[in-house]
Formats: structure tokens, C-alpha cells, sequence
């Protein structure tokens, strides 16, 4: 482990004991495999897990002292295992977030509790303790470079020692070693998946593949020939204009059984072609396959002879499918031989034939020629994808045949030359698609972007008023950035040359829609450079002289850039620390809507960041953000609103919404349903809003519901989400629930129960349960089955849909005429519900107490619930520190101990004594609860006791004086009951 860590491992480039291990999918399988290793340690060597380590291993931990159970000693802020080493001390011990595990068999359990949070927890622990070894055997079994001899020298005290600690010692290290092991080859196979193909490599996997070529029996093909004979001196046969796009040559394979295959070798892999012509250059496939899609084949016929029969006998050849993501050629061959040397038996790799078997079922998942991906921390979702266009040499537009002559005038060398065959290319339709791949095919690309590396400012500023225009093709921006264009579009925001900076900064606009790009800029230095564009003396001026506008066209430029690469959770990061919020708060006070609008596109995209909210608060652009929503345009008016959605999670932010008077312009807003991009915006906005009872009352004011509510049909789900959710948050006021009713809401919103978008679903259940506290609007909603509707989602997966399902089954319950036969009606309904008290969310839990909390007001109902074993599942949650669930819970114990026995059970399953510490919270509804809880439990005398011995009588003292009555009467009758019981054992004691 300690190699693996050392040597395999990704680290930061923090230095060697600060440092961090960074996400990556080698990281991530190497911490998986940590993570069964331990969990699997103590089933698999239970003597070797209880071994005490020499010294703990200790981490910041973001577990809380509430998930320890049954094992555990808690108190308040401390966790210690009731498990002690030989000199006395817990192996496992939590101080504030301090943890220290001192061995295997804690470690275990404490991955089995961490749950989802396990591989964070591994992180952490492996991040604090680089050598971890050392600290569970000891210094001299510490990782070192070169020979290690820690082994032999751990041999030689078993063999001079008689000592069991020594020889425990040598077993864990063994196993440590063997792990090891493991986690180095492990990460041997993720790195060969990064390694490229080349030339040689591809050359040498060839000539081998042509030694099982032939017409004999005995061989795989039958033959195996390259296109074309010429090699040029970097080894490549491809043409040069495709060796820019990583093709490296093509090759024709005649398999024995079927049609000639023709394939593509590149740097990314191999490709099999969907279209071929009689020159062997296939240009962009229709279907192209990489080397994450071949097919491993596991059999027992010998290799000649599944070459032979395998059009009869494929169905029975094939008995496994899978993938591999080792290098195509190379795997085969490998295989091939090692088939060979055991007779035939084992493992064939075949892709060559089973591409030909299997072209018509995956013809749909053709792979990607460019990888885009971004191994970062980075969670925004890549919002393109390169599209394969079908292209052949005939029916071509004039266009492109026009644009292929002037290429040999640009790639002439001659400045004037080059300018005036630039001048004439702008003269076509560059904005046609064909004009576009016209230019990317014969190579001007490549051109263009060497152009922007001279120190012709002409020629920079004609290339690059075509690569802003041709940049708006997906294919054409990938290839920009493969290239290398970001580069040095970053170094000419140097440039003092204004026009140069401004088509350079639109450029990189285009060019960063997807993750990579915006990667490249941020890691060139490309942030700080546009932030930088953004300065200027002129903001805020009415009437600009020709520098400032020139000025101004620039912080534009610079806007847009910002905007696209701000899709970047690190770019978001990399703008704050450039200083670029001050600077888009200064130009969001301006008048003019072109820069505005790449302002505002910029700040609501970066406002998904707390940090962002908070600046756009304290930074007073709210006020601005307000007074555009009054904006002629449109689509400044939608970035505005989609930055307060974001922002008005933050309950200032609404209050200041509401202050400077936006809450009438979102209200304006909802009446321009044509333009749904603006809709989801606005609706979003108002439902954030709607958070704040006053805004609520606001919109009121300006009938918001009774549009909402006629907004309910025919809009895509993201709207409808956010208008459900604003109707959700209306309702929580009566008058709003009977608005909803009379406009005829309620059918429409039970409808949108049968839906399957989660967020839809939870916004839904929210608005019905709402609408339900209302009786007459539950008359409407049981006639329209929507009880049945929400039962039925606490089958859903999803645990918020789960939870809103749960908490809106309570109101409907509480006001149904007949909630406890409806609630009967539900077949398997009630044994659903109390199954949902093993769940792992705590907002589940919470929700699904509340619901018993409703239910177990029928007795017969109660009974069902019991017989269901609803006592012990409510005992076991009874060790929570949340103080939702504690009331939830304690109000569900106090309701479900009215039948028979319960009381009884809740004490032999040991609820009491927890809740008794329920009374320490600074809830005073959880105080209520449990007081109630511990009044009905104090009926039975074990209990009573048990209270007593937990010193609930002192808590419940100081609060029979509450103002609150209900809680006062339950302390006060719980006292009662502890002291009738005092007093009888008294009186049985001395007569």
C-alpha cells in the first residue's frame, strides 16, 4: 500500500506530505480497492484485524458522533469504541472532527458506517497518513526507494524470536505487501490506457498480424496489406492533412469469411470505417468504433478452427461479451499466442471478425474520434459533442471547390499573397456549412492558426476574422483546440493591437463551449488576461468618444469569453481570484445591451457558487439586476431573472429583490409564454422568491397564482418544475390554496403525479400536500385518486421523492373524512411505509415518522403497523443527533404507544434512554415531542425507571414551568408517573 500510494497514486503538486490526492479514475480505483481490502479484512482475518497498530492512524473525518451506534460510547462531541487495545485505550476514538482508528477490524466497521461517504473517508485517511504502514507496523516497515529489505529483516526476527507479536506482524506485512502488489498492477492497466499509438508501435503490431496471414488452414486472415506504399519521414502512410487529426495510416484486411475491412490506425486507436473509395482515404467515418468497444470471446475451439466455422457455429463460439480498453493489435496478437501455447484454450480476441457479426446491433454507438474529456474535479456537463457528418468527393458545392484553389495561395508564404487570398476567402458564406469543412479538409486550419503565430498583424487579423466565423461549427472547435489555437489566441490578449484583442477574445468565445477548451484557456494563463479586458474608464458614460467605444468593444470581446469558459466550476474560481467580479459588477451599471448581456450570462452562470451569491449581494448588483428585467431584450431579460433563481436561494437576496421592486417585473414576465427559455427563468425566479411568506403576499398583489396556474399545460418539464414549485411555495398560505382550487389547479397538479422527472415529482407532492391541508381541496384530490398517486411514490428510487411523498401524505391523511379506511384501502400500502424505516436518509426517516405519526392515530390501522414491526425499526432511530428526525420519531413513539404492548417493547428495545436525552436539544418543538413520548412510555414502570436512572426528572422540572401547555401537562404528568411509582415501591418496601 505504501509503494502503491508513493509511486502509483496521483498527488497534487502540493509537496510530499501536504499535498492531496487528486479525483482521478486511477485514484479512484486505487482507493475502491483499498476500501474492499479493509471492509473484507476482518471477515477474512479476524486474529489479524483485532491487532492493535503501533501508532493510530488519524484524519479529519465529516462523519458526526450520531452514526455510531451499538459498538460506541458517545458523548456530546466524543466518540470512543467500547473495543480497548492491551494497554486500555479505545482502538477507535472521535474528538470534535478528529478521529484516530488503531486497527483493522474498527477500520472496517467504520467504512461499513461512512456508507456513501467511505471513499472520502479513504481519501482523507490515505491524505494524512502518506505512509500508513509505518503507523500500523512500526518505522522500520516504511516505504523506501530502491531495494527493500524491511522483509528479510522481519524473517530474520521470526527465525531468532519466539515472539507472536512478531510473527502477527509478518502476516499483516505479507498481506500489506500482497495489496500492494495488487494496487500497482491495477494502476499499470489505467496508465496503458492513456498511452497513445504511434507510427512504429502500429508498424510492428502489423507486420506481426501478417505472420497469421494466409490461405492456409491454419491461418486468421487472409490478407493484411497498408493503402498506400509511400512513408513519409515521420513513419505515417496517412496524407499529411490527416495526420493533423492523429490518422497514422489505413489498411485494408481481408478476413477468409467475409468482405474486406477497411481500417483507420490513428493515435487515438483503431477504427473500422463505414465508408471507404477505391483510394483507401475514408475521410470521416459514418461508424467508428475505438478500442474501448472491442469484444473478448471466451472458448474452447482451437483458433484455426474458429477462424473456419465461425459463421456456423458463431452463436455457440460466443459465450462471453465484454469490453476491453487494451490496445487493439497488440491484445490480439497477444492472445492469439498465448492461445496458441495452451492448445487453443482460454481467451481469443477477435474484433476483426466480430465487427463484421455484430455491425448491425451497435451501428447506433459509433465512438468519438476526439476525446474531450476532462480528468478534473470539474462536474459541468459538456454541453456538445463533435457531430460525424456522412461526406463522399461528389455532389460538392461550387464553394468548395472555390476555396480549395485559394488554399495553395495561402499557404504560399507571400504576406500580400496571403492577406488578399484571406480578403477573398471572406467573401464566401462562411457561415455555410460546406465553406466550413472546406477549409477544415485541404488543410487551411492548420494555416490559419500559423498565421496567428507571425508578426503580421494583417494576417493575424484576417485569420482570425475566419476562425471566429468558422468557430461556429462544433467539428471546426475541436479541431482549433487540437491544434493548438487557444494557445496562442491567449498570448494575443497581450497584444496592444485593440481589434487583434477583440477577435482574438470572440474567438475564444466560440471556441470554449466544451470542456477542454475552457481547460486549455484557464491553463495558459487565458482568465486572467480576459478579466484584464474587462478595465476600462468608460463604464457607465452615455456618449463615448471613438477610443472608449473601441474600449468598450473590448470588455465585450472579453465578456463573451468569460461567459463561455464560466462553465467551469474552476474557471468560476479562477475569475473570482482574477478580480473579475468587481469589474462585472462596475459594467452591469451601464445602458448598453450588447455588453450586458455577456455581463449577466457570465454572472449567472457563475452565481451556482455560494462565494458568487455572496458577492452579487454584498456588490449591489441586484438592483441592477432588477432594473434589466425591464429590459427590451429578451434574452438579457432571461439571464437576469436566471441569476436571481440562483440567487435567491439566499433569503437577503429575496428580501432585496422584493426591496428594489423586481417582484412586479417577474409577475409582467410570466405573461411572454412564447419564449420558454425566458419562461423557465422567470418561473425559477418566482419559485426561489416565493421562499419568503412576504414576497408571497407580494405576488398575491400581482395574481401570480391564477397565472401560474394557467401555465400549468403544454410547457416542457423545466418549466413546469419551477412553476410547481412556486405554486408549492404559495401555497403555504390559505387564501393561495383556495385560489388554486377555484382556478381549477387541483386536477392538473394530481395529473402531474403520474410524471417521471424527479424534480418534477418532488415539487408536485410539495404543491398537493400543501393544497391538501384544505378540506375542500382534499375532497377533490381523494375523488381524483391522488392519495393512491403519492403512496405509490414511496416506491421511487429516489430519496426526495420518497420524503416530499411521505411529508404530503400526512396532511392528506389528517384531513380525509375517512383517513383510516382510506389509508386500509392501500393494499401493501402500510408494510411500504413502515419498510421506509431502513432507509439511510434522514429527511426520508423524518418525513415517514411524521406519516406514522398521522396513521397511528386509527387504531386499527396502529395494530397493522405493529404486527408490521414498526417498534423496533422506530427504536433503532432512536440514537439521532437531527433534530427533525428526534421530533418526528418521538412524536410517531408517542402515537404508536397506545396499543397493546408497545410501551413495553419500546423500553426492551432500549428507545428510552435516548430520548431522554431529546430534552437537551434547543428545539423547543423536539422538546414538546419527546415529553409527550416519555408521558405515554412512563405508564410502565421498567421505564419509569430507566428515565429515572437517566436523569430525565431534573430536565423535566425546569420545564413544567413552559409557557407552552402541552408540553407543560406531558412533563408534569411524566414526574406523575415516576413518582406513583417511587411512592409504591416505597410503601411495598417499608409497609
Amino acid at each position: 500500500m505504501g509503494a502503491a500510494l508513493a509511486r502509483a497514486a496521483q498527488w497534487t503538486a502540493a509537496g510530499s506530505g501536504t499535498g492531496t490526492l487528486e479525483i482521478t479514475p486511477l485514484n479512484e480505483s486505487l482507493l475502491n480497492q483499498i476500501i474492499k481490502f479493509v471492509e473484507d479484512f476482518s471477515t477474512r482475518h479476524p486474529r489479524e484485524a483485532a491487532f492493535a497498530f503501533r501508532e493510530p492512524l488519524e484524519w479529519k473525518t465529516q462523519l458526526g458522533c450520531s452514526v455510531f451506534g451499538e459498538g460506541y460510547d458517545t458523548n456530546e462531541a466524543t466518540v470512543q469504541s467500547e473495543a480497548k487495545g492491551k494497554d486500555g485505550q479505545p482502538l477507535l476514538l472521535l474528538t470534535a472532527s478528529t478521529l484516530r482508528v488503531r486497527s483493522f477490524d474498527q477500520l472496517s466497521r467504520l467504512l461499513q458506517i461512512a456508507m456513501e461517504k467511505k471513499l472520502k473517508e479513504a481519501q482523507a485517511c490515505l491524505e494524512a497518513n502518506r505512509d500508513p504502514i509505518v503507523k500500523i507496523l512500526g518505522p522500520e516497515y516504511g516505504t523506501v526507494e530502491g531495494e527493500d529489505m524491511s522483509m528479510l529483516h522481519l524473517l530474520d526476527k521470526v527465525k531468532k524470536d519466539d515472539d507472536p507479536e512478531i510473527d502477527m506482524k509478518m502476516k499483516i506485512n505479507l498481506l500489506l505487501h500482497q495489496l500492494d502488489l495488487q494496487l500497482l498492477n491495477s494502476s499499470l492497466k489505467h496508465i496503458s490506457q492513456d498511452v497513445r499509438l504511434n507510427p512504429a508501435a502500429v508498424n510492428n503490431e502489423v507486420n506481426l498480424l501478417k505472420n497469421f496471414s494466409g490461405k492456409g488452414e491454419d491461418t486468421v486472415l487472409e490478407s493484411l496489406e497498408y493503402t498506400s506504399d509511400y512513408t513519409f519521414s515521420n513513419g505515417c502512410r496517412a496524407p499529411p492533412w490527416r495526420q493533423v487529426h492523429g490518422e497514422i495510416c489505413y489498411l485494408v484486411i481481408k478476413p477468409h469469411d467475409t468482405d474486406p475491412l477497411y481500417i483507420t490506425c490513428s493515435t487515438a486507436g483503431v477504427f473500422l470505417n463505414g465508408v471507404s473509395n477505391n483510394k483507401g482515404f475514408h475521410g470521416l467515418f459514418d461508424s467508428i468504433y475505438t478500442y474501448n468497444n472491442f469484444f473478448l470471446i471466451k472458448t474452447n475451439i482451437l483458433v484455426t478452427r474458429l477462424q473456419k466455422n465461425m459463421l456456423k457455429k458463431k452463436r455457440e463460439a460466443v459465450l462471453c461479451l465484454g469490453k476491453s480498453k487494451r490496445k487493439p493489435v497488440a491484445f490480439l496478437l497477444n492472445l492469439l499466442k498465448y492461445n496458441q501455447l495452451q492448445n487453443g484454450m482460454g481467451y481469443i480476441f477477435f474484433f476483426l471478425q466480430f465487427f463484421y457479426f455484430y455491425f448491425p446491433y451497435l451501428h447506433k454507438t459509433s465512438g468519438r474520434f476526439e476525446d474531450v474529456s476532462e480528468s478534473s474535479s470539474e462536474t459541468e456537463e459538456d454541453e456538445e459533442q463533435p457531430v460525424r457528418h456522412q461526406e463522399g468527393n461528389t455532389d460538392l458545392p461550387s464553394e468548395y471547390w472555390g476555396i480549395q484553389k485559394l488554399a495553395k495561395y495561402l499557404k504560399g508564404g507571400n504576406p500580400t499573397a496571403t492577406v488578399i487570398a484571406l480578403c477573398s476567402m471572406r467573401d464566401f458564406n462562411l457561415a455555410q456549412e460546406t465553406c466550413q469543412l472546406a477549409i477544415r479538409d485541404i488543410g487551411c486550419l492548420e494555416v490559419l492558426i500559423n498565421l496567428l503565430d507571425t508578426e503580421e498583424i494583417k494576417c493575424q487579423i484576417g485569420s482570425l476574422k475566419i476562425l471566429k466565423e468558422i468557430s461556429q461549427n462544433t467539428l471546426i472547435r475541436h479541431v482549433i483546440a487540437d491544434l493548438g489555437g487557444l494557445e496562442i489566441m491567449v498570448k494575443i490578449l497581450d497584444s496592444p493591437d485593440k481589434d487583434l484583442k477583440c477577435l482574438a477574445a470572440e474567438t475564444i468565445a466560440n471556441v470554449a463551449r466544451f470542456k477542454q477548451a475552457r481547460r486549455t484557456v484557464r491553463q495558459h494563463g487565458g482568465i486572467k488576461r480576459l478579466v484584464g479586458l474587462l478595465e476600462c474608464n468608460s463604464v457607465g458614460s452615455t456618449s463615448l468618444t471613438s477610443y472608449q467605444a473601441k474600449d468598450t468593444e473590448i470588455a465585450r470581446c472579453g465578456a463573451l469569453a468569460l461567459w463561455s469558459c464560466s462553465k467551469s466550476t474552476k474557471n468560476k474560481e479562477a475569475i473570482r481570484k482574477a478580480g473579475g467580479i468587481p469589474l462585472l459588477a462596475r459594467w452591469l451599471k451601464c445602458s448598453h445591451a450588447n455588453i450586458l448581456t455577456p455581463v449577466v450570462g457570465t454572472l449567472q452562470e457563475c452565481a451556482s457558487e455560494p462565494s458568487y451569491r455572496l458577492a452579487i449581494r454584498t456588490e449591489g448588483m441586484i438592483e441592477n439586476l432588477v432594473k434589466n428585467l425591464s429590459s427590451a431584450h429578451e434574452e438579457l431579460q432571461m439571464h437576469c431573472a436566471s441569476a436571481i433563481f440562483k440567487c435567491a436561494e439566499d433569503k437577503e437576496t429575496r428580501d432585496l429583490v422584493r426591496q428594489h421592486g423586481g417582484l412586479e417585473p417577474l409577475s409582467v414576465l410570466l405573461g411572454n409564454s412564447a419564449n420558454k427559455q425566458l419562461l423557465a427563468a422567470v418561473t425559477g425566479a418566482i419559485w426561489k422568491c416565493a421562499i419568503s411568506g412576504e414576497n408571497v403576499s407580494k405576488f398575491r398583489e400581482c395574481k401570480v397564482v391564477e397565472a401560474l396556474v394557467g401555465l400549468l399545460t403544454d410547457q416542457p418539464e423545466e418549466v413546469l418544475v419551477n412553476i410547481v414549485g412556486a405554486l408549492a411555495e404559495c401555497c403555504q398560505e390559505p387564501i393561495n390554496r383556495t385560489t388554486v382550487r377555484k382556478c381549477g389547479g387541483i386536477p392538473t397538479l394530481v395529473k402531474l403525479l403520474t410524471g417521471t422527472d424527479q424534480a418534477l415529482l418532488v415539487n408536485v407532492t410539495k404543491a398537493v400536500g400543501a393544497c391538501a391541508t384544505e378540506p375542500e381541496n382534499m375532497m377533490i384530490i381523494d375523488r381524483l385518486d391522488g392519495v393512491r398517486l403519492l403512496w405509490s411514490l414511496l416506491k421511487n428510487p429516489n430519496p426526495d421523492v420518497q420524503a416530499s411523498a411521505a411529508w404530503a401524505i400526512c396532511p392528506c391523511i389528517a384531513n380525509a373524512k375517512d383517513a383510516g379506511e382510506m389509508v386500509r384501502s392501500f393494499v401493501g400500502g402500510l408494510e411500504l411505509i413502515v419498510n421506509l424505516l431502513k432507509s439511510k436518509n434522514k429527511e426520508v426517516l423524518a418525513s415517514v415518522c411524521a406519516a406514522i405519526t398521522n396513521i397511528a392515530k386509527d387504531e386499527e390501522n396502529l395494530a397493522v403497523i405493529t404486527d408490521h414491526g414498526v417498534v423496533p425499526l422506530l427504536s433503532k432511530l432512536a440514537n439521532t443527533n437531527n433534530d427533525k428526525l428526534r421530533r418526528h420519531l418521538a412524536e410517531a413513539i408517542s402515537n404508536c404507544c397506545m396499543w397493546g404492548s408497545n410501551r413495553i417493547t419500546f423500553g426492551e428495545t432500549k428507545a428510552v434512554a435516548p430520548l431522554v436525552r431529546y430534552l437537551k436539544s434547543k428545539d423547543p418543538s423536539v422538546h414538546r415531542a419527546t415529553a409527550e413520548a416519555l408521558y405515554q412510555l412512563s405508564e410502565d414502570p421498567n421505564n419509569c425507571i430507566t428515565m429515572h436512572e437517566n436523569g430525565v426528572v431534573k430536565l423535566l422540572l425546569a420545564m413544567v414551568g413552559s409557557t407552552d401547555e402541552t408540553l407543560q401537562e406531558a412533563a408534569a404528568g411524566c414526574i406523575a408517573n415516576i413518582r406513583r411509582l417511587a411512592l409504591a415501591t416505597e410503601k411495598a418496601k417499608y409497609g
